[in-house]
């Protein structure tokens, strides 16, 4: 199924921002902005949701710290226990300080990897998947606003070339 939707190029990330504000102020739903880099600020502006990202990796250093004190305590204390520069093995406690290095490692590792993996299995990016950007000018030096026409076309038109857009095009959008 297709639908059609407005494309409106940018070649100013400050005059995108404030397309983007005008065209919400005028209660209309931005589809995506398509960037060839990071615009701060963006994502506020088109009334996006925060990122839960940050919770995800507090969790997986959680999971890390457990495996580091799992794997320690097993390891150096239950399996092979040994006397390395004067270290008693009788317990885990007793050790702890000499194993904060490897804490600390494991939770940042553990963090890291798997926040990336999250990041990519959410986003849906995989190896040899084929960029979805409708145009290549994205990935260089332009920027894309997309909105989705409802009877609604010539006033699209009219707002967006007063908020400064270079290029409006009109084109089909294939839903996944």
């Amino acid at each position: 199924m297709a639908s059609k939707v407005i494309q409106a190029f940018y070649n100013d990330d400050d005059v995108l921002m404030h397309a983007v504000k005008k065209v919400k102020a005028a209660k209309h739903h931005i589809e995506e902005v398509y960037c060839p880099f990071p615009v701060h600020g963006l994502d506020k502006a088109m009334g996006l949701e925060p990122t839960r990202i940050a919770i995800t990796s507090f969790m997986y250093g959680c999971v890390g710290l457990t495996v580091a004190i799992v794997m320690m305590n097993f390891i150096m204390i239950e399996d092979w226990p040994q006397d390395i520069g004067g270290k008693p093995s009788f317990s885990y406690i007793e050790n702890m300080p000499a194993f904060v290095p490897i804490m600390f490692e494991l939770t940042v590792f553990f963090a890291a990897h798997l926040m990336v993996i999250t990041f990519y299995l959410r986003s849906r990016l995989w190896p040899f998947k084929e960029a979805e950007n409708p145009d290549l000018r994205t990935t260089d030096d332009h920027f894309l606003m997309e909105i989705e026409i409802h009877d609604n076309e010539a006033e699209l038109m009219s707002l967006l070339s007063d908020t400064g857009a270079v290029e409006i095009n009109v084109s089909e959008k294939d839903l996944h």
